[in-house]
């Protein structure tokens, strides 16, 4: 199995994320478990329950981190031989032609990817059409709600 790419930013939040979950979390989580043991039967008791189901999720997603930290590989946009190019870890300024918006996207790895904050995964349609473009080129992104196109304004590898 091939390594996942991942900015070092987006391994360092990762990590900063494990660390949190695993000795704040955790340990709140198990509070709550044994205080709903002391309130005595389990069996219809939902705080314990409840408390359970986040444990449960927490350690899921505890094992998630982790797995995803161990089949990575770090990439630091900032030693890559780029060229002037697009590659992955690169932040892009985009203006959509169509309604002359603008947009700032960074292409980072698949578990880091979060649209609201401007990342995106190397594997959606737009990063897809981005890498290896230079500044000034247009780009077609075939999206769900039709082609969209992109003028690239700005190239920085941060």
């Amino acid at each position: 199995m091939s390594k996942l790419p991942i900015t070092a930013k987006g391994a360092q939040r990762l990590r900063q994320q494990l660390k949190v979950l695993k000795t704040v979390d955790r340990p709140r989580i198990s509070r709550a478990i044994g205080e709903a043991r002391a309130h005595g039967d389990l069996s219809e008791n939902a705080e314990y329950h409840a408390a359970r189901e986040q444990q449960s999720f927490l350690e899921g997603r505890i094992a998630a981190i982790e797995n995803a930290l161990s089949n990575s590989q770090i990439i630091d946009v900032t030693t890559l031989n780029h060229d002037g190019k697009v590659v992955f870890g690169a932040t892009i300024e985009l203006m959509n032609l169509d309604n002359d918006e603008e947009a700032t996207y960074q292409i980072v790895g698949e578990i880091e990817a979060e649209i609201e904050k401007g990342l995106i995964s190397v594997t959606s349609p737009i990063a897809r059409a981005l890498i290896g473009r230079k500044e000034g080129e247009v780009v077609e992104v075939n999206a769900p709600g039709g082609v969209i196109q992109y003028e690239i304004l700005e190239i920085r590898y941060e």
